[in-house]
């Protein structure tokens, strides 16, 4: 199934047919922006995340909805949402996480990013929800910028706990955003 988001852009959801490509998108995507902050270049990072067994496990998650993003009929990222996942010491309204986005390098800069967190909003406003955050990792200051100029604050932070990564790039913050 396709959903559109405009002309170019479309998300095609994940199935268990898929995990082999996702893993083959990935391996090309995520080392581009992440392999420094590891002693093994991230591939420890990959092995588990876009394992078959770990992809299976994240899209049968009864309110997680997990995409390819597609761009001019070519999948250049992916884009996973979990409904219900509440930010502690928020508020008890209701939440939603945006997991993962990951974006091709070469496609960065075109809007996709900002048409995809719309279309989320959206889609969030629908289904009466309040709130959405993310956890953006704070070595990566060109998201961070962009988060912030989307309304999102930050709430709080995190330490990765991931033994291969370098200790100084390991803090992730916490931001969200209220939907109005």
């Amino acid at each position: 199934m396709m959903i559109e988001i405009s002309q170019n852009l479309q998300l095609k959801i994940i199935t268990k047919e898929d995990c082999k490509d996702l893993f083959t998108l990935m391996k090309e995507i995520y080392p581009l922006a992440y392999s420094h902050f590891w002693n093994d270049d991230g591939d420890w990072y990959l092995n588990s995340q876009y394992s078959k067994e770990n992809i299976l496990k994240e899209i049968s998650q009864e309110n997680a909805e997990y995409y390819f993003i597609l761009f001019k009929d070519e999948i250049i990222g992916n884009f996973r949402i979990i409904w219900d996942d509440k930010l502690s010491n928020l508020s008890e309204e209701k939440q939603l996480k945006l997991h993962r986005i990951y974006l091709h390098p070469k496609i960065q800069g075109k809007g996709i990013g900002k048409q995809l967190m719309i279309w989320l909003e959206e889609k969030a406003k629908q289904k009466d929800y309040k709130i959405i955050w993310l956890d953006a990792m704070d070595a990566q200051p060109q998201a961070f910028q962009f988060y912030k100029k989307l309304g999102y604050n930050y709430h709080s932070h995190v330490f990765l706990p991931f033994n291969l990564m370098h200790d100084e790039v390991r803090k992730m913050s916490q931001l969200y955003k209220i939907i109005t």
